[in-house]
This record gives structure tokens, C-alpha cells and sequence, in this order.
């Protein structure tokens, strides 16, 4: 038996894929082991520094749960703007205009190119009293949304252009013997079944849209989850076991999404609207033919 990557192990191969996995379990135990004595010796794991999270609310009424609303705030926004117009840049990219496609082209890679942080500074520049009106206590929340839209847009149209792609060429055909026109073609034929193959990249771009908000609290003031360690540390003295917490926080978070993403993506496949086509990963590297990192369910 075989699937699409990879022969099945056969009774070696897994034995030895065994040997490697326990080789792997004891390394990580080790150096969990040393990381947990360095932290022991430097009294990062007294009780003083752990306990405020469950004895003292205001941990979490003050500086937590406020910031965690602030990143959710900013990358639901954020999603919200950039799904959408990733499609219609992505849709243009595919347009039987060359105007059309050299300018959707010239935008995606030009904002694809630039770093997310210089996206936010120039934001913020850009949002400063002697350009635009904005209040200064919400300027670094609209430059953070702005800069997360600029960028991850311009990566979503290059999933959205290679989900299409990943689509046999055949659809196309039978929508235009049929008589649709290319707009109907995308609407009502090709998009729906790119849905599936370009689900699982999708949600990791909007992982990375919730993460990269921790960028505005580090440089722009932007009062979101992240930042909030430098309040309880500096109440608490425990700056280790706040970032610890932190990071549990985003794990949860983007588990849930994720999760919610995946019964979505079944739901889709069970309702045979997809091709059984898989788009993952960084789609950065799409060439001009075709849909790199394209694969296929077994």
C-alpha cells in the first residue's frame, strides 16, 4: 500500500521509525529537564510568581483578558478587511485584462514584498495630526489593522490565485461550452471548489494575522495581549511565568480557530464542493503557470 507522498513502512521502517521517536521523546525530555533546572536555580519556579494567576483577579481583569479583547479586536478586523479584498485581488490576478492583471500584480507583490512592521511604522506615520485627523490613543490600533490588511491581503490573493489553479482545467472548459461568462464561471464554478483546497492556507494566514498584532504592542504602543507582560511582570516580578501564560493564551486561541476551521473544511468536502486538491503553506513561491504547493488527497 501506498499513499501520495510515501511508500507505507513496512515491519523495518516502522521499528525504526519507533527507535527514532523514542530518541526524539528523551532528547526533548532532557532538555526540558535542563531549561526546568536553569529556571529552578534562577527561583523562576517559586510559587510566588505563579500563584497571582489564580489567587489575584485583577491579573487577569486588569492587564489579560482587556489585552486579549485588543488582538481579537484588531485581527478579527483585520480578517474581515483582508479576506475579502485578498479575493478580489486574487480574482484580478486571473483577469483575461492584462491592464487588469499587471496592476493587481504590481500591487500584490509590491505589498507581499515589504515587511508587516514597516507597513505599520509608515501607518502610523501616515495617521500622525499632520496628516490625518486620528486620536492618538487609537492611532496604533488603526496602523496595526492597516499594516495587517496591506500585507496579508496581497498573501491571501496568491492563495486565492492558487486555489483556482489547483482546479482541473476541465471546469473551465465545460462552464464556457455551457455559455457562462468568465465572471459567472469564477462565482459560480471554479471559486466554490477552490474553497477546499485553499481552506487549510487560509487558516494559517489568519493565524499569523492574530499573532502579527503582538508586533504593534512591541513597537507601537498598541496595548494588545503581549504587551500586557510588562504590567504584570513589573507588579509581580514574574516575567517568565507571564509570557508562559501568555503563550498558553494564543495556543488556545488560535486551537480554536483552527478547530473551527477544520469542521468547516469537512463540511465542505462532504458537500463534494471541492476537488480533493489541498493548498498548504507558504504560497509566496507561486509560479506564473501553475499553483506550487498544490497537492492532492489520496
Amino acid at each position: 500500500m501506498t499513499s501520495v507522498l510515501y511508500d507505507a513502512p513496512g515491519p523495518k521502517a516502522k521499528a525504526r521509525n519507533w527507535i527514532y521517536s523514542g530518541i526524539f521523546v528523551v532528547l526533548f525530555g532532557l532538555v526540558l529537564w535542563w531549561v526546568l533546572s536553569l529556571m529552578g536555580e534562577k527561583n523562576q519556579l517559586d510559587a510566588d510568581k505563579w500563584t497571582p494567576f489564580v489567587t489575584d483577579s485583577q491579573v487577569w481583569t486588569t492587564f489579560l483578558i482587556p489585552g486579549l479583547l485588543e488582538t481579537l479586536k484588531a485581527g478579527a478586523l483585520a480578517m474581515v478587511i483582508a479576506l475579502p479584498l485578498g479575493a478580489a485581488l486574487g480574482i484580478g490576478r486571473l483577469s483575461d485584462h492584462a491592464w487588469v492583471r499587471a496592476a493587481v500584480s504590481s500591487w500584490v507583490e509590491f505589498f507581499r514584498a515589504i515587511p508587516v512592521l514597516m507597513l505599520m511604522l509608515f501607518s502610523s506615520a501616515l495617521y500622525a495630526p499632520q496628516f490625518m485627523d486620528v486620536p492618538s490613543d487609537t492611532r496604533p490600533f488603526w496602523a496595526v489593522v492597516t499594516g495587517l490588511v496591506l500585507y496579508n491581503s496581497a498573501v491571501i490573493a496568491e492563495i486565492v490565485r492558487a486555489g483556482v489553479l489547483s482546479l482541473p482545467r476541465g471546469q473551465t472548459d465545460a462552464a464556457k461550452a455551457i455559455g457562462m461568462r468568465k465572471g459567472q464561471t469564477m462565482t459560480y464554478v471554479l471559486i466554490p471548489q477552490a474553497v477546499t483546497a485553499m481552506l487549510p492556507a487560509l487558516v494559517s494566514q489568519l493565524v499569523v494575522i492574530l499573532k502579527d498584532t503582538a508586533i504593534g504592542g512591541a513597537l507601537l504602543g498598541f496595548a494588545e495581549l503581549l504587551s500586557t507582560y510588562r504590567q504584570i511582570s513589573a507588579n509581580y516580578s514574574n516575567t517568565i511565568a507571564t509570557l508562559f501564560v501568555i503563550a498558553l493564551i494564543y495556543i488556545v486561541v488560535n486551537f480554536v480557530l483552527t478547530t473551527f476551521a477544520s469542521q468547516l473544511e469537512g463540511r465542505l468536502r462532504k458537500s463534494k464542493k471541492g476537488t480533493g486538491a489541498v493548498l498548504e503553506g507558504d504560497v509566496a513561491e507561486v509560479d506564473a503557470g501553475g499553483a506550487a504547493g498544490v497537492g492532492k488527497a489520496p
